[in-house]
């Protein structure tokens, strides 16, 4: 009997962990409908941020970065609200827990990707488009 117990169990584990320790693949990937506004109500956000509006954009490249590495990605950025001038020292203060959250954390490989986060959390968005450098071609002869 404990023999018989002690196989099932292990074959529960086996099972268990061929599932948890399968290779990412795309297979992997669900698709799934959800209804917009659906994650934000269970997510734990309180009320008040669920219906905020967000900007999704595409950030330019900075000064000093040469090669397209980071180019193509996606961010979303809370529309900030309650911002002062703090008295000390003079620095804007703000008083809204997602004024900086996009700027490191919110980052897309697309922009449906954006969108998509933007729908299932129950936020309005703007997207705003990456304008594309204008090429000047000049012949020196």
């Amino acid at each position: 009997m404990m023999a018989l117990r002690a196989t099932q169990s292990t074959a529960r584990m086996a099972a268990t962990l061929r599932r948890v320790a399968r290779p990412f693949s795309t297979d992997a990937v669900v698709e799934s409908d959800y209804k917009r506004g659906e994650i934000g109500k269970v997510s734990g956000i309180p009320e008040e941020h669920l219906s905020r509006k967000v900007i999704i954009y595409s950030p330019a490249r900075t000064a000093t970065q040469q090669g397209s590495g980071k180019l193509g990605k996606w961010k979303i950025n809370f529309l900030s609200t309650l911002k002062w001038e703090n008295p000390l020292m003079g620095w804007t203060s703000t008083g809204d827990p997602y004024a900086n959250v996009g700027d490191s954390a919110l980052s897309f490989d697309s922009e449906d990707a954006a969108k998509s986060f933007a729908d299932r959390h129950g936020w309005d968005y703007t997207v705003k488009k990456p304008k594309t450098p204008l090429l000047k071609f000049e012949v020196f002869t």
